[in-house]
């Protein structure tokens, strides 16, 4: 069954618990209505929608307002700080959610509320599970406990199993407009108009994103960088060098969101088995620490791979700008500040060529997603663009 979100998102307030969640009128309506109606509740959800829609945002509202008493703004506050025992999150931290975290929900799912009205199992990146993965789910989700609620979140239902989808109800969420996101972002931030509109179109109306390229002159000096390089591109030398120099901002920028946090992990596990701060780390104790730091490394990697995904996605509007000037539509550019670059580069190539370049890029895509080397994968998309032919 499926709950379709069709009207335009309308940012509007929306009373506590549901107040986070921006631009999405109709879903907030329809989970309110099932927090409130047990005939309106499923018992297996699906949000889906395009990233920075605030899929996530709104699971979490719908948990709080589903184990806490209507009112009960402290144990709503609670779930909302992913600390109240009724609640089971997950938001995997490397790239593929494992099969024992898929049983651990499961384990999870089958206890009675502790304090709440409900237990409610988050899974935010439910598109990241496995085949095998995804069946360790079927049974808990086709015969759950009476007071167990699974809300799932994916960019599309078509990133789950079929046999995933036949068990929960979709509720999709739409995308903001460019606009709506730049005003969003200017009220968050205070930054310039003009800063916040360029940001919420490079971001491609990604909420999350827009806001970290408006407050991060880094972030913004990488994205634009790497487009310059590429649009730069003309031999396979070319081509080489683009996709090494793409790979160390990647890992720079993945370092520099991860290093802080791996260092603050360590110390507190040290402190935590009694190891003071400078001293040798006993034998006794350092498999749980290899144990951190093996999980560290996962996560390392996925935000690496997460990185590059967003290089793609960058490198993707760019070229689909180039199509659409091929095609003599000239408005609705992601890159408009690049107008005069990328008629040249529509005016030089054939759209087939544009094309090819783009089914070069979702195969990228998809060859990372199956563990290929980043450098590799990047360099074989970049004599595509260098030479308009596939290695």
């Amino acid at each position: 069954m499926s709950a379709a979100v069709d009207s335009p998102p309308r940012p509007v307030a929306a009373p506590f618990p549901w107040d986070a969640v921006w631009g999405q009128d109709d879903a907030v309506e329809t989970l309110r209505a099932a927090a409130t109606d047990p005939a309106a509740l499923a018992h297996a959800w699906l949000i889906t929608g395009p990233p920075g829609s605030g899929r996530s945002t709104l699971a979490y509202a719908f948990a709080a307002a589903l184990i806490a008493d209507p009112g009960d703004e402290a144990a709503q506050r609670q779930v909302l700080a992913r600390t109240h025992p009724d609640l089971t999150a997950l938001r995997t931290e490397q790239v593929v959610i494992r099969i024992d975290e898929a049983r651990r929900l499961v384990e999870r799912a089958s206890f009675a509320p502790s304090l709440g009205r409900y237990r409610v199992i988050v899974v935010e990146d439910a598109d990241r599970m496995a085949e095998r993965t995804s069946n360790v789910l079927l049974k808990a989700l086709e015969e759950p406990p009476e007071q167990t609620v699974w809300v799932l979140c994916a960019p599309s239902d078509a990133d789950l199993l079929p046999t995933i989808r036949s068990r929960v109800r979709v509720l999709r969420l739409r995308e903001p407009s460019v606009t709506d996101v730049a005003s969003l972002i200017v009220e968050r931030t205070g930054v310039p108009a003009d800063v916040a509109e360029e940001s919420a179109r490079h971001a491609q109306r990604h909420i999350g994103m827009a806001q970290r390229l408006a407050t991060d002159d880094d972030a913004r000096a990488r994205r634009a960088e790497t487009l310059s390089a590429v649009l730069a591109v003309r031999g396979i030398s070319d081509a080489v060098e683009v996709a090494g120099h793409i790979v160390r901002l990647a890992t720079d920028d993945a370092k520099a969101l991860t290093a802080t946090r791996d260092e603050e992990e360590r110390r507190t596990l040290l402190r935590t088995l009694g190891v003071a701060e400078g001293a040798a780390v006993p034998p006794s104790v350092r498999g749980q620490l290899n144990a951190l730091e093996d999980d560290q490394k996962r996560r390392a990697t996925r935000s690496l791979r997460d990185g590059i995904d967003r290089v793609l996605t960058d490198l993707q509007s760019l070229f689909r700008d180039v199509v659409m000037l091929q095609y003599g539509r000239d408005g609705d550019l992601v890159n408009a500040e690049r107008i005069d670059a990328l008629r040249s580069l529509a005016a030089e190539w054939t759209p087939a060529r544009t094309l090819g370049v783009l089914d070069r890029i979702t195969d990228t895509r998809r060859n990372l997603e199956q563990n290929a080397a980043p450098l590799l994968a990047l360099e074989s998309l970049l004599i595509t663009v260098a030479n308009g032919s596939a290695p």
